[in-house]
């Protein structure tokens, strides 16, 4: 049965979120359960797959993604948003049929009409026709490839595969048919569509239905469905706005001790959909996401919020501080920092 109604203010979005992201104590979970249980992790730029689980993960070493991508328990593809992201190989159909309709509506309208889904549809038989004896690189693949840009995976469902997209071969340029590489799809639209809800809610929630569609790139009228079969929490922030919840989640105390965790390039709980939980100032977010700066940066928490940037530089990992520190907080960022560089040496 759901619980009451129960006022959240920003600190416990905040300490809830943390939980939620395994970022207050490394875990001891497989690598697929941590990536199934923080939503995915972005991976645009490989390494930041390899940082997300570092930092989340108790005696984590990067040959441990390497083999799960191998092997395929974790899976490498363009999902949420448009963009690639890693999911575990059990929820990789879940994610793709939730947003396969959200994705190829919107690409088309944004087409205005200079491609039509037609010419798309064809584009995606010539595609699959090349990949139907196994997997190829973007250049094997030529004309095919550069034909499909802008719009690949959203007519026919592909993977990247290593050693493509690994720390050590960071380009994410081998595709494979997803049924060839996972198994075929036996998965429903809706049960896509609830996925996504639970997937939400299990990494960022408390939330509005709102940050879910934009987390997503689902329409809310796309989600309503769903949410109405749902057994599902309900609370209130400081404003009255509803925000939904799985039974029994995490929610910590709000003066609950948080470590200092350094989070990877385009770390999702940093994206706007994640706003109410305080963890990257508003003062800080130009610094972190600029028009100038489309590679976004690194960063570390300090009391779970973002107080500094970090990058590699001359094989260090130098800092960049948005904000005074402590001693004691100086200290631990500087402990967690000589960590972050033996892992990247």
């Amino acid at each position: 049965m759901a619980m009451p109604d129960r006022r959240l203010a920003a600190t416990d979005l905040n300490r809830a979120l943390l939980a939620r992201q395994l970022l207050l104590e490394r875990s001891e979970s497989s690598i697929p359960a941590a990536i199934g249980q923080v939503g995915g992790l972005q991976m645009q730029y490989a390494p930041s797959g390899y940082v997300g689980l570092w930092t989340r993960l108790a005696s984590f070493q990067r040959d441990q993604l390497t083999a799960a991508l191998q092997d395929r328990t974790v899976i490498q593809a363009t999902l949420m948003r448009g963009t690639i992201h890693l999911v575990p190989a059990s929820e990789y159909w879940l994610y793709a049929i939730g947003v396969r309709r959200a994705q190829r509506e919107w690409w088309l309208r944004i087409q205005r009409g200079r491609v039509t889904e037609v010419e798309v549809v064809r584009n995606a038989e010539e595609m699959r026709a090349a990949l139907v004896s196994g997997p190829r690189s973007v250049k094997e693949l030529g004309s095919i490839a550069s034909g499909f840009v802008g719009s690949l995976g959203l007519w026919v469902d592909l993977v990247r595969v290593p050693p493509s997209g690994t720390w050590q071969r960071r380009r994410a340029d081998i595709l494979a048919l997803a049924e060839d590489w996972v198994g075929p799809c036996q998965v429903t639209e809706a049960q896509g569509i609830e996925h996504i809800v639970r997937a939400y809610l299990r990494a960022f929630g408390p939330a509005p239905i709102r940050d879910i569609a934009n987390w997503a790139h689902v329409p809310t009228a796309s989600l309503q469905a769903a949410i109405g079969t749902m057994d599902l929490d309900r609370h209130r922030d400081q404003r009255g706005k509803e925000l939904l919840d799985l039974p029994h989640a995490p929610l910590p105390q709000p003066d609950t001790p948080v470590p200092v965790r350094f989070l990877p390039h385009w770390d999702a709980n940093l994206l706007v959909h994640a706003r109410r939980t305080g963890i990257l100032p508003e003062e800080h977010r130009s610094r972190v996401f600029h028009v100038r700066n489309p590679f976004s940066v690194g960063t570390y928490l300090v009391d779970g919020r973002v107080a500094g940037a970090w990058s590699v530089k001359d094989r260090r990992v130098v800092l960049d501080a948005y904000e005074p520190l402590s001693i004691t907080a100086r200290e631990a960022v500087e402990a967690e920092r000589e960590r972050l560089e033996a892992f990247h040496a």
